[in-house]
């Protein structure tokens, strides 16, 4: 199914490469069948084109007619003038796929005549280790088939929750934002280590080594993240001390807080979109 599909890339930043690379190294989409395009940065387009075998091209010169999926992946602020680069020439029986923070499908088909398949996923960055944990929700003309190759799209690059729109900004600050999380207290970690003077790289790969492994112990499902906490806490032990300390300094409520903020300010963009679009 994905070899016959053409796949645009509208914007090749850091996502859109994240996913072309995930799909590409996939195997399930053939390198000729993804196509990327941007404003004007000709460097970028080159790039991904030698590094992933894909098709880079100007705007101008995207053959629309061939075209199965558009993927929105440029930057929010840019999405107004893209989707009005888009009115008249994408037909219902193409499919819009937004990966925007922010952006509803009730806000992008209101740019397109009534029966334009609208469809709003939210990947992260650890799609190019094909292990992102990827959101997905259906706008109203949707068909099926095109549900299941998105899916299939998106398979390709990690996990796909289907959930309801309204739960798309809390997912933004779960899980869009969420590399970013673990990123820093990894970081911490590596600077616990560095005044320590153990070898940076060694500690990079333990606190590395140390997540996954956790990970792993949540995806078997069979104990909750606060009932595998209890188990290796002992009393006035090492876990017991180093968390105390954490909640000492509001590890907890900070943790609890980034995800919150992520959200609300994935909902603060959808409100100021709907404020500031020009298409109606």
């Amino acid at each position: 199914m994905g070899k016959q599909t053409i796949v645009a890339f509208l914007g090749a930043g850091s996502m859109a490469e994240a996913m072309i690379a995930g799909i590409v190294q996939n195997g399930q989409w053939a390198p000729e069948h993804v196509i990327v395009t941007n404003h004007s940065n000709h460097e970028k387009r080159a790039a991904l084109q030698a590094k992933y075998g894909i098709r880079a091209m100007q705007s101008g010169d995207l053959p629309f007619d061939q075209i199965d999926f558009f993927i929105l992946a440029m930057k929010p602020k840019d999405a107004d003038t893209a989707l009005q680069s888009l009115k008249g020439s994408v037909r219902p029986h193409q499919v819009i796929v937004s990966v925007m923070a922010g952006l509803t499908t009730a806000f992008i088909e209101a740019f397109f005549p009534e029966g334009q398949q609208v469809i709003r996923a939210m990947p992260n960055t650890s799609a190019i280790a094909g292990e992102s944990a990827t959101a997905i929700c259906a706008g109203r003309w949707v068909k099926e088939k095109n549900i299941n190759i998105a899916i299939a799209l998106l398979s390709s690059i990690g996990k796909v929750y289907s959930i309801e729109e309204e739960k798309m900004d809390l997912f933004t600050g779960i899980a869009g934002s969420g590399p970013a999380y673990f990123y820093f207290l990894l970081e911490q970690m590596e600077r616990a280590g560095r005044e320590s003077g153990m070898d940076i790289q060694m500690v990079r790969e333990i606190g590395a080594q140390t997540l996954l492994g956790a990970a792993k112990m949540i995806m078997r499902q069979e104990n909750t993240p606060a009932e595998l906490r209890e188990n290796i806490t002992s009393p006035n032990g090492t876990t017991y001390a180093g968390l105390a300390a954490l909640e000492s300094f509001g590890g907890g409520e900070a943790i609890y807080e980034a995800v919150k903020g992520a959200a609300k300010r994935s909902k603060e963009i959808s409100e100021q979109f709907s404020h500031t679009a020009t298409h109606v």
